[in-house]
């Protein structure tokens, strides 16, 4: 772990967009081909949960709607983050197919009704991670702040393609460590 400061901010603001710009080269088809490969390995890696939160997909990430389908099918709640305020922990509102979305104030769809429900399982969109579990996020350290707040603690599983892997994110002492990493190529339990 290492403090936060500048040049660390820096590095990783400018890794954030070359992340992105890494998935924004991936064609429809091939786009489609990895999420199926993520759904496949959340599905045999992750019982069933009894709450999971997900994220509807934006620039370019992975797209695991499938397994949501799937675990609905099974008898599990749905949901969907919520920002209630800035600088402040995400809840989470219970979410149907036939559940409105809107664009929050960052582009993202989200349920603006419903009920607030805590789930027992999150997946987190990945711009990058490492091999120790760390993420990195867009930046705005809503995750970090939700899984530190949350009690008990949901389990946390990063989705995201191979391309996004690296050595380190460079945590700082705010970062949460998630438990589990699925990608195309598998699903990892983070190392300790």
């Amino acid at each position: 772990m290492i403090e936060p400061n500048e040049d660390n901010t820096a590095w990783r603001r400018a890794l954030r967009r070359e992340m992105v710009a890494r998935r924004a080269v991936l064609d429809g088809a091939a786009h489609g081909a990895l999420s199926a490969c993520i759904v496949g390995h959340l599905q045999a890696a992750l019982p069933v949960p009894r709450v999971f939160a997900f994220c509807w997909p934006i620039k370019h990430e992975p797209d695991v709607r499938a397994v949501v389908e799937v675990w609905l099918g099974q008898g599990a709640q749905a949901a969907l983050p919520v920002v209630i305020a800035a600088d402040s922990p995400l809840a989470f509102r219970r979410w149907t197919p036939e559940t409105p979305l809107e664009n929050d104030r960052y582009g993202i769809p989200t349920p603006t009704a419903g009920e607030f429900v805590q789930p027992d399982l999150i997946l987190l969109p990945l711009n990058g991670f490492d091999a120790a579990g760390y993420r990195l996020g867009y930046g705005g350290g809503y995750f970090d702040r939700t899984l530190a707040a949350l009690s008990p603690r949901p389990l946390a599983v990063g989705v995201g393609f191979e391309i996004n892997r690296l050595p380190t994110i460079r945590p700082e002492r705010h970062d949460q460590r998630l438990d589990w990493i699925v990608t195309e190529a598998g699903s990892f339990r983070a190392d300790a």
